[in-house]
């Protein structure tokens, strides 16, 4: 999909300025009227509480609705929350967590069989980017799978972005390694997964992105075309134009999990 034009833009700008400034009382009051698509009332519930949790620390601390708003807009905020979620579930760790058969270099969960590797926001696509441009022309992990990620060392099967690596990454565990290479070849295997804080990542994203129509773009992105693009030499600007997701893509991500996850 191709990145929102420079008239989209101005349009959208025009829009905002008309309406006048966004404020965070605005902000939470969109929160609390809106409606999310395809989920289940609960995870709406959930949804709502984390995001406002945000929103009233924000306007507690004085912070200014412009930042606030940036942060909802790149992911900064699903990125913030969801990881606080998931150092919250780490601290009495559940079963799936303590039995983990995850090591280094086992690298089966990186080989990306439906050629997206996950959905990222804007800010974890430009931490990766970053990450992952001074590598150009080094081999990659499609060296040792032709459908591994790209930011896999071939030779160690180690990640070369790690402390960049997106929230989906940080969220995949499995219980059993077998069924990773199994599930790797296009099987059907239990066993592995996703953290429940991925979802509220998902979730926070899919909901920002409805309470800011109209006052700020929300894209998201392409795991594998990001890590891709960057090690292929592209510059910023290009690869998140590669990477790009439709806008559905992120609606569908986050119903398809909540669906799976039985919530």
């Amino acid at each position: 999909m191709k990145p929102t034009s420079a008239r989209a833009a101005r349009r959208l700008a025009n829009k905002a300025a008309k309406a006048g400034p966004v404020t965070i009382a605005d902000l939470i009051s969109r929160v609390e009227r809106a409606h999310m698509k395809g989920v289940s009332a609960s995870f709406e519930s959930r949804t709502k509480r984390i995001l406002l949790s945000y929103l009233q620390t924000a306007f507690a601390h004085g912070l200014p609705p412009k930042d606030v708003i940036g942060e909802m807009a790149n992911g900064q905020a699903a990125w913030r929350l969801g990881m606080a979620v998931r150092d919250e579930l780490l601290k009495a760790p559940p079963d799936a967590v303590r039995n983990a058969a995850c090591q280094k270099g086992c690298a089966f969960c990186c080989i990306l069989t439906g050629g997206e590797g996950g959905l990222i926001t804007e800010v974890e696509a430009e931490r990766l980017h970053a990450a992952l441009a001074p590598l150009q022309g080094q081999p990659d992990g499609r060296e040792w799978h032709e459908n591994a990620c790209p930011a896999l060392d071939p030779a160690t099967r180690t990640c070369r972005a790690y402390d960049a690596r997106p929230m989906i990454c940080r969220s995949f565990l499995s219980t059993d390694a077998s069924a990773c290479e199994q599930n790797a070849a296009g099987e059907e295997a239990a066993g592995a997964g996703l953290l429940a804080s991925h979802l509220d990542y998902l979730g926070v994203q899919a909901l920002s992105r409805q309470v800011l129509k109209g006052t700020a773009q929300v894209a998201t992105y392409s795991l594998a075309r990001t890590a891709g693009s960057a090690v292929e030499g592209k510059d910023l600007a290009q690869s998140l134009s590669t990477a790009r997701h439709a806008p559905s893509s992120l609606d569908r991500a986050c119903r398809d999990g909540v669906q799976a996850a039985g919530m």
